[in-house]
C-alpha cells in the first residue's frame, strides 16, 4: 500500500500500529522512533523494522507518517521532521483532541504535507509497546479530519488504510470531532477520575472493603480511570473548551438528580433513569457493546 510508512512514537497505540501494518504488509518498509531508550530497546529486542536512533532517519524518504505520541509533544515532533518530510507525504496522528493540533499545523506552514488526522478510537487502559497488539483496531472506528485543500484522492488512500487495519473509518471536521469526542470518552473520564477519586478519599478505615466488594459500577469506572494519565492531561487541556461545557451541563444534571433524592422524589428519578436506558439499548442496536451478562466480559 506505501513503499515507507513511519511510526513516531511507540506506546501502546504505536506499537499497535506497527504489529498490524507488519502483519497486514501494508509497507515495503517500515521505521519507527520513540524518545525513550527503554521502548526502542523493547522494540529492537521484538521486531525487526529498523527502530531508528534519529527521528529524521525514521521519517526520511516516508509515504505516511504517523504520529502517535501525547499531543503535548507534537510541536516538537513536528519542528524536528518538517525539513526532512517527503514531497507529498501523508502525515496524520492517533490523538484524541484535533482543533488545537490544527492550529499548530497551519501555523507551521508545511509545503508539499498533506495533513489528514485521525483518531482511532481504540485503546485499553494499559500502556506502553509491551501492551500493544495486530488486532487492536479491528472492528474500531477511526474518525478522519481535513482542511478542504486536501485532495479527496489523500483522504482515500488514508482511509483505505485504516480499513485495512480493520477500522470503520468516519469524516468530521476538527471542530465536530472534538465537540463529539468531549461527550462520548473525555467526559466519562472525567467523571471516571472524579468516582475514584471520592471513593479512595473515604474514611481509611473502610478503604479495604471499597476494594474488596467493588460492584460492577465501579470496578468498571477504576478501568476508565487507570488510562495512561499523561495522554490524558493533554486531552483535557487541549479539548478544554468543549470539556468544560459538558461538565457544566453534567453538574446541572447532577444537580437535578441530588435535588429529586432531597425531595425523595420518586417519580422524578424514575424519569430519569427511565430516559438514560433508553440509550444502552441504541449504543447495544450500534454494535458498539454487547447484551451478553456483564457485558460479555469475562
Amino acid at each position: 500500500m506505501f513503499d515507507k510508512i513511519c511510526v513516531l512514537g511507540c506506546g501502546l497505540i504505536g506499537s499497535s500500529l506497527l504489529r498490524a501494518i507488519h502483519k497486514k504488509k501494508l509497507a515495503k518498509e517500515i521505521s519507527a522512533f520513540d524518545k525513550s531508550k527503554d521502548v526502542s530497546l523493547y522494540l529492537t529486542k521484538n521486531f525487526s523494522f529498523n527502530v531508528t536512533k534519529s527521528i529524521d532517519e525514521a521519517v526520511k524518504d516516508s509515504d505516511l507518517v504517523i504520529i502517535s505520541s501525547p499531543l503535548s509533544s507534537y510541536k516538537e515532533i513536528l519542528l524536528l521532521i518538517k525539513s526532512s518530510l517527503k514531497k507529498n507525504v501523508i502525515l496524520t496522528d492517533t490523538g484524541s483532541a484535533k482543533k488545537e493540533i490544527n492550529k499548530i499545523i497551519n501555523n507551521l506552514n508545511l509545503e508539499d504535507v498533506n495533513w489528514i488526522a485521525s483518531h482511532p478510537i481504540a485503546g485499553t487502559e494499559f500502556s506502553g509497546p509491551e501492551a500493544g497488539f495486530a488486532e487492536l483496531f479491528e472492528k474500531r472506528w477511526c474518525i478522519l479530519s481535513a482542511d478542504k485543500n486536501i485532495s479527496k484522492e489523500e483522504i482515500k488512500k488514508l482511509e483505505k488504510f485504516w480499513v485495512e487495519l480493520g477500522s470503520k473509518v468516519k469524516l468530521m471536521s476538527f471542530e465536530q470531532h472534538d465537540y463529539v469526542m468531549s461527550l462520548t470518552s473525555h467526559l466519562p473520564h472525567a467523571v471516571a477520575y472524579s468516582i475514584v477519586k471520592t471513593a479512595i478519599n473515604e474514611d481509611e478505615k473502610y478503604k479495604n472493603d471499597i476494594i474488596q466488594y467493588s460492584a460492577g459500577g465501579l470496578r468498571d469506572f477504576t478501568r476508565i480511570a487507570a488510562s495512561d494519565p499523561i495522554m490524558w492531561r493533554d486531552i483535557f487541556i487541549d479539548n478544554s473548551e468543549n470539556i468544560l461545557e459538558v461538565l457544566n451541563n453534567y453538574s446541572k444534571n447532577l444537580d437535578e438528580i441530588k435535588t429529586a433524592i432531597k425531595n425523595k422524589d420518586g417519580e422524578k428519578l424514575m424519569k430519569i433513569f427511565s430516559s438514560t436506558k433508553k440509550v444502552r439499548k441504541e449504543i447495544i442496536k450500534a454494535g458498539q457493546d454487547t447484551d451478553k451478562p456483564g457485558f460479555g466480559r469475562k
